[in-house]
């Protein structure tokens, strides 16, 4: 079916969460709805307020630019809008923005009656940021445990956390999460490499169907997971490196405070060699 067809049988009214047929309408091409609204509005709050507290630092190189957590001391209070307070209020536009692009997907999806896979998926992502700013932060007693937000300020966040806990690549849950990420590049790769090569059939050849590459991949691993498995696949795994790379972050700091090499004592400690 044409999209231009199809979009008669989409734009319909209904399928809304919330505001009815008052905020039921399309922007050109785009749904609106009402959690359209409250995206647009916390995410010009948040771009804004970005901006002002560039404007307070003492550079506008976007390299630099940082908005930080309040320090430690403040704990899990309200801090001063110059010092911690705008991150604060920044994280809950970030939060305010991201939920709603994902309430506003499940209305998409209930006006074409389809399932709700992707904004369970985008749920994913935002665990993974809800985890580094308000989770991990919370466990450990102050906000200032939240990265800030900012290019070069966030890499040295990044870098001085992985060192505080020795080398953070012997994190096992660390290990799952960048084996899935991995393992996910690995899978979308082959199968869009797959379909390319079936679609795109040399000059003057038909174009290949899918038993052709369900055939390929018996013949080059021995099983085809299928058209549709490998999008539920892919779909598995990926949610798979989003949450183990969230549980990775969360568990440092709040019940593992050493460096994650000695978490691998147990390995030495198994009775068939303890006494070599």
């Amino acid at each position: 079916m044409a999209l231009l067809s199809f979009e008669r049988k989409y734009r319909v009214p209904g399928g809304t969460l919330i505001g009815g047929d008052l905020f039921d309408f399309w922007v050109g091409p785009f749904y609106v709805g009402f959690f359209g609204v409250t995206t647009v509005f916390f995410a010009a709050l948040g771009t804004a307020l970005i901006f002002y507290g560039a404007a307070l630092g003492p550079t506008w190189n976007p390299w630099l630019i940082s908005i930080d957590p309040p320090p430690l001391e403040y704990g899990l209070a309200l801090a001063p809008l110059e010092n911690g307070g705008l991150w604060q209020i920044i994280t809950i536009c970030a939060h305010g923005a991201f939920v709603s692009w994902a309430l506003r997907e499940v209305e998409i999806s209930k006006k074409l009656g389809m399932g709700y896979h992707v904004p369970i998926a985008f749920a994913f992502a935002i665990l993974a940021y809800t985890t580094l700013t308000v989770i991990r932060p919370a466990l450990m007693g102050a906000w200032g445990h939240g990265f800030p937000y900012g290019i070069f300020s966030h890499l040295e966040w990044v870098n001085n956390v992985g060192y505080a806990y020795g080398n953070f690549h012997y994190n096992p849950a660390h290990m799952l999460a960048i084996t899935f990420f991995f393992t996910t590049a690995l899978a979308l790769a082959l199968h869009g490499g797959l379909v390319l090569s079936a679609a795109n059939p040399p000059k003057g050849h038909e174009m290949k169907t899918p038993d052709h590459e369900d055939t390929f991949f018996r013949d080059f691993i021995g099983y085809s997971v299928g058209t549709l498995g490998i999008h539920r696949l892919g779909l598995l795994l990926a949610l798979n490196a989003a949450f183990w790379s969230a549980v990775c972050i969360v568990i440092s700091g709040t019940i593992w405070f050493e460096p994650w090499i000695n978490w691998w004592d147990w390995y030495l400690d198994l009775p068939w060699w303890r006494d070599l």
